[in-house]
């Protein structure tokens, strides 16, 4: 009678095995979301940059010189099937959720009203705008807020709330 022969992995084996995969993924995941974060950033910081091209455009085409109080009224076609000045994930909404951020817009420090723009609502324009993005869960999605004004300089702070207005320290610009 010949020795028998088992095939297959022992319990040893298999905990090693075990044991190195989780200590690759231990390694891996707080990198994986790091990016993540870094991501969630720079998508928040891109929706700013459209915040202000899309204003800048509706002041000099249909704000007669004011700028839009509110997302939604960027979001508002000048005629009916054509394209609005921002697209529809931050033009749908009042306060639109995007890439772990909350955004929001208004009025900024020492805006008048302006005058009524071109929509058939007749929407009244203000002097200037104040928009932010905040980290929906600060630590998790991001770790900084930004704001933006008139000025068109994205403003930066290591913090759960975003720059306030007038900009200054800690808040920095981002170049």
């Amino acid at each position: 009678m010949r020795g028998h022969n088992d095939k297959g992995f022992t319990l040893i084996e298999l905990l090693i095995v075990v044991a190195i995969i989780s200590i690759i993924a231990a390694i891996a995941v707080p990198g994986l979301l790091r990016a993540r974060m870094t991501g969630n950033e720079t998508s928040a910081i891109a929706s700013l940059k459209v915040t202000t091209s899309a204003q800048v455009a509706y002041s000099a085409s249909c704000g007669n010189g004011g700028y839009a109080a509110s997302y939604v009224i960027l979001g508002t076609p000048v005629v009916a099937n054509s394209e609005p000045f921002i697209s529809a994930d931050l033009g749908s909404v009042v306060a639109p959720q995007k890439a772990g951020y909350n955004l929001t817009m208004g009025a900024g420090a020492g805006n008048a009203v302006g005058p009524n723009d071109c929509l058939a609502a007749a929407n009244a324009t203000n002097s200037t705008f104040y928009a932010t993005a905040i980290p929906q869960t600060f630590g998790s999605t991001g770790t900084r807020s930004f704001a933006v004004n008139a000025g068109n300089t994205i403003w930066q702070v290591n913090a759960a709330a975003a720059p306030a207005e007038p900009f200054a320290a800690p808040a920095q610009p981002i170049q």
